[in-house]
């Protein structure tokens, strides 16, 4: 049986429970007949498929009676809907929706929206012991908050704490159906694209010491959980793993963590810091929170590139912008320090970061130009197997990677460049040196370097 299948059973089960339950109060609510004295006496299902997500999550965190209605409520509209359009019903004594049934309307989905105040209702419309009780239920130390399986959302400033919209996270709700982990679109919520590659280790040309620290965090991600757990050192060593890489563009900083994912099985995320920096007081904590909110218990490897722009030095306090963007650096200090997975930073110059940051790196590698060894590497590796060079190019390469310092990005866009010109002769895929050489000479223009 399929796990979307296993996932659809379940949930079928405990929607059709929900809906007892609900039913149950509207009866008990308006004093009518009722076959229970009380919710809690609607018999609970046992669970139908035990390898379903949901099954697996009240086991595993011993769900209790409210919480398994506070989290099929927050399914409910995005798998029926329908189920909740008993709370539609108006109040005739003042021609309006019921205070007590909470809940609001999307601007596209036409059903009812549960909040806080809506569990409420369910639970507990009449005893303020049990409403006192359900605060805790949304509050930071819970597991569903701790795990990010469901929050109360938009919470206005000075309303209600229940009138915040029941919201079940992405990540569960696809757990909870498709059986498949969420892997969040690119926006202003979340301003951080998937990066990955095709390329192997065996692609990344570096010095054997540097090699080695890389290793590093190969192990932690192996092993870390290991460490901390069966070896009983969490109470010694902060969960996660924070590197800074620093060197020159070009020199396979982006490379080294994409491969870091695909060596682990762990998904990449590049940090868009054009998104993330706000002129806006606060706006640049708010879109980072969505970041490290969303990452916070997944198995990722948060990658900010050109780091400084958003790590950078703490400024003197001569004005409320300075404070305020010493504010930003210490949020992010936080939060890194207190990110449970891989956090890499990358920069161009080690020395623009700011050392409150440096002191809490486990390893600080640094990606330096390649010299002449590296270099001959890389060019004999990056050609296509479908091209040939012409023979005095065969000659020169000894000399052209002694002479000509590059970075490896830089040699990639001369091959691209001279491949381009082979193609655009179409008599042949032979690689010339004057195409080489002309590559060469665009890529030390960049720099105001001459050939």
């Amino acid at each position: 049986m399929s796990l979307i299948k296993e996932n659809a059973e379940e949930l079928t089960v405990q929607i059709q429970w929900l809906s007892r339950v609900i039913d149950t109060r509207m009866l008990l609510y308006w004093q009518q007949p009722c076959a229970f004295e009380s919710i809690t006496a609607v018999p609970a299902p046992a669970v139908v498929n035990k390898t379903s997500l949901f099954s697996r999550i009240v086991e595993h965190y011993h769900v209790n009676f409210a919480e398994r209605v506070i989290l099929l409520m927050a399914l409910a509209p995005h798998i029926q809907p329908h189920l909740l359009d008993v709370f539609f019903r108006k109040n005739a004594d003042y021609d309006r929706a019921f205070t007590e049934f909470g809940g609001v309307r999307g601007q596209n989905h036409n059903g009812f929206i549960p909040t806080g105040e809506t569990a409420a209702f369910v639970l507990a419309p009449n005893d303020l012991y049990q409403r006192f009780n359900l605060f805790d239920v949304f509050g930071e130390d819970h597991f569903f908050h701790k795990f990010n399986i469901l929050k109360l959302e938009n919470t206005q400033a000075g309303e209600p704490l229940l009138s915040g919209v029941l919201r079940i996270s992405a990540e569960y709700l696809a757990l909870f159906t498709s059986g498949a982990a969420h892997r969040p679109d690119y926006s202003i919520n979340f301003p951080a694209k998937r990066i990955s590659t095709a390329l192997d280790w065996t692609d990344l040309v570096l010095e054997e010491d540097t090699m080695k620290e890389i290793d590093e965090i190969q192990d932690w991600i192996t092993y870390g959980d290991t460490l901390l757990n069966e070896w009983g050192m969490r109470g010694k060593i902060k969960p996660g793993f924070r590197a800074l890489f620093y060197g020159p563009p070009g020199t396979g900083k982006t490379l080294t963590a994409s491969l870091l994912g695909k060596a682990t099985g762990l998904d990449v995320y590049r940090i868009d810091l054009s998104m993330v920096v706000s002129k806006y007081i606060g706006e640049t904590e708010k879109n980072l929170a969505n970041i490290f909110d969303q990452a916070e218990n997944k198995r990722w490897i948060l990658f900010f590139d050109e780091a400084d722009a958003l790590f950078g030095k703490r400024t003197q306090t001569s004005s409320s912008n300075d404070r305020y963007a010493n504010q930003e650096v210490s949020y992010l200090l936080q939060r890194v320090e207190d990110f449970p997975g891989v956090v890499i930073l990358a920069t161009n110059l080690k020395a623009n970061v700011d050392e409150a940051f440096s002191r809490r790196f486990q390893t600080m590698i640094h990606f330096p130009m390649p010299g002449p060894v590296q270099r001959r590497i890389l060019w004999q590796k990056a050609f296509s197997e479908k091209t040939s060079c012409e023979p005095k190019l065969e000659q020169k390469f000894d000399d052209i990677a002694a002479k000509y310092e590059m970075s490896g990005g830089a040699i990639i866009n001369v091959i691209r460049y001279s491949s381009l010109m082979a193609l655009q002769r179409g008599d042949s895929n032979v690689i010339l040196y004057d195409d080489v050489m002309r590559g060469i000479r665009k890529e030390y223009r960049k720099d105001g370097k001459t050939v």
